[in-house]
């Protein structure tokens, strides 16, 4: 291969297909708002879901998200069961266990379905579906021109970026979402293919909606520094109601779920809660928009805030806990909006003398909450900066997201994609998908090598064994070959350092260091990769399987990782036509 070709391979080829990823999930994203609005005419006879649904009869407002349910409900379960819910930890979920393979059917049927429940009330954002559907088209079309895992990844990537991008206008906000959530271990060089996907997409949709803005930004001003601190405590209180906010909505999974209601049922009971709160709070209802809008321009005071954060809450809730499809990145804002709104305006109550504006707290909360749920804070501040354009909002904003995500790993440690793929079984470590590590037996990895000394081993014996010895450490056993303990140079560096110390009776068992932390030969790589992080150690004696104390090998951390890394590389090479690493042509 010569310079020219490889150049096109590795620089040219990746950021064609980005460009050419970026265009599609933006015309994707374009297709799937023009769908929500055609579904939307035509169940409520009209333009504009509020004004409709207001002036529909009771059976209409409660009957539609049923009906919705139960028409999509056993689509989802039976037809394409990655369909349901948020969107996000599914892609997640491809990225960690099949490489970013998805489905070619999720683009169309993730469209139809949450489209539905959106036109139908479903409190759903549509943030998360096009993240899945600009990230399925992505999928796709690699496998389409049988390109290897890389390439499939970071595709994967540029389509959730480009969608993000596509909806707010805001390349800088899709691209940090991709990296803040889909990619733990980006390299330098695919943030660039990434940075083109989310430009593009946010092209082609200001070619269709150049004069439209999502939100309408009120003028933001810091009126006084000491205000910060209203910032930081609207950030904690963020934080905690975004573990509540995941309370209602993965307890009510588990309540269907412990209940062995249907799954293909489950969307009907989330519709009948939006009929019921609609009634009383249609504002509620829907992606939210319009009324985050009224937020923003002061026309919801401190009673009617606290009436829309609860109604969101329960209707978002038994939307997304019941598995209909749809995003929580939405209903993320809208609860921002609506506690920031409520603690401006009891701000405003307190020191009425002050120049508050509830409005101002509303933009601050809409990204604090999104960091609390999605620990994201970068895209979190991006994404408000790049609605309002106003730099003096960052500072506020930093304030706010920081205690917020602070809040939520202190008293959780995950987001709520993270928390729907743990309820799964999938846990994502550092970087390193627990799920491959799972697979990885310790016993298979082990070194069965290792120095080791007597508990009655003299002092001069093991010192002489330890300076003439290539290794750092030993392992102590006893006279039953269990393990007892482990030294190393540093046990006995203090007595070799004293002369006028008396050695003639001391042994190894008097230095040694134990208990000692140690693994089963049965374990897998999952457990030891927990215990490496927990206890920064660089090596773990490995015993005989069953809880025996017998040693049979060393396990190191380095050791570990490598073989990690070796267990991914043969996952690229299997000789299956769509695993193999070729462009087009080759």
């Amino acid at each position: 291969m010569n310079r020219l070709e490889q150049n096109f391979r590795d620089i040219i080829f990746p950021l064609l297909l980005a460009l050419v990823l970026g265009a599609l999930a933006g015309l994707g994203a374009v297709f799937f708002r023009w769908l929500i609005g055609f579904e939307t005419g035509i169940i409520w006879s009209g333009s504009g879901f509020l004004e409709q649904y207001q002036q529909a009869s009771v059976w209409l407002k409660v009957g539609v998200p049923v009906v919705a349910g139960l028409v999509m409900g056993p689509l989802l379960a039976f037809f394409a069961p990655e369909v349901r819910g948020p969107g996000v930890p599914e892609v997640m979920s491809a990225l960690a266990l099949r490489d970013g393979i998805i489905r070619h059917r999720v683009t169309l049927i993730k469209s139809l379905a949450t489209a539905t429940f959106i036109a139908a009330g479903g409190s759903v954002g549509r943030e998360g579906p096009i993240v899945q559907i600009g990230s399925s088209i992505g999928s796709s079309l690699t496998q389409l021109f049988r390109l290897g895992p890389d390439h499939r990844r970071l595709a994967v990537a540029c389509g959730a970026a480009a969608g993000i991008a596509a909806t707010f206008q805001a390349p800088m906000a899709g691209t940090m979402f991709a990296v803040e959530v889909l990619l733990f271990d980006l390299e330098v060089s695919s943030l660039s293919n990434i940075v083109i996907a989310a430009v593009t997409g946010t092209v082609v949709s200001k070619l269709f909606w150049s004069d439209e803005t999502v939100f309408h930004i009120p003028f933001f001003t810091l009126a006084h520094p000491a205000e910060l601190l209203l910032y930081f405590g609207l950030g904690i209180a963020a934080g905690l109601f975004s573990l509540l906010f995941m309370a209602f909505v993965f307890g009510l999974t588990r309540f269907l779920e412990n209940h062995r209601v249907p799954v293909w049922l489950t969307p009907v009971l989330g519709g009948l809660v939006v009929g019921v709160v609609g009634l009383v709070k249609p504002e509620a209802l829907g992606v939210g928009y319009a009324t985050i809008n009224d937020i923003l321009h002061g026309h919801v005071v401190f009673a009617g805030a606290v009436l829309l954060l609860l109604a969101k809450l329960v209707t978002t809730s038994a939307c997304v806990g019941s598995g209909m499809s749809g995003g929580i990145f939405a209903p993320s804002l809208f609860l921002g909006a609506a506690l920031g709104s409520m603690i401006g305006s009891a701000a405003q109550l307190i020191w009425p003398d002050m120049p508050l504006s509830p409005a101002h707290y509303g933009l601050v909360g809409m990204g604090a909450v999104v960091a609390g749920t999605t620990l994201a804070p970068i895209t979190a501040i991006l994404t408000i900066f790049e609605l309002t354009y106003n730099y003096e909002i960052v500072l506020p904003l930093m304030t706010a997201c920081i205690p917020a995500i602070i809040v939520v790993r202190l008293l959780h440690g995950h987001s709520i994609y993270e928390t729907k793929l743990l309820m799964q079984d999938i846990r994502i470590v550092r970087g390193h998908d627990a799920n491959r590590l799972r697979q990885m037996k310790i016993k298979d990895y082990l070194s069965p090598d290792f120095p080791f000394l007597r508990t009655r081993t003299p002092f001069h014996d093991l010192v002489s064994e330890i300076l003439n010895s290539p290794y750092p450490h030993f392992v102590v056993l006893d006279e039953q070959d269990n393990l007892a303990g482990i030294l190393t140079l540093r046990d006995i560096r203090a007595l070799l350092a004293d002369p006028t110390a008396s050695k003639e009776d001391i042994v190894a068992q008097d230095l040694m260091t134990s208990p000692v932390i140690s693994v089963d030969a049965g374990q897998n790589m999952e457990e030891a990769f927990a215990l490496f992080a927990s206890h920064h150690v660089s090596f773990l004696p490995v015993t005989a399987p069953g809880g025996q104390k017998k040693v049979v090998g060393l396990l190191k951390k380095d050791d570990l990782l490598n073989a990690y890394n070796q267990h991914i590389l043969r996952e690229q090479v299997k000789p299956s036509g769509r695993w193999i690493c070729t462009l087009p042509g080759k």
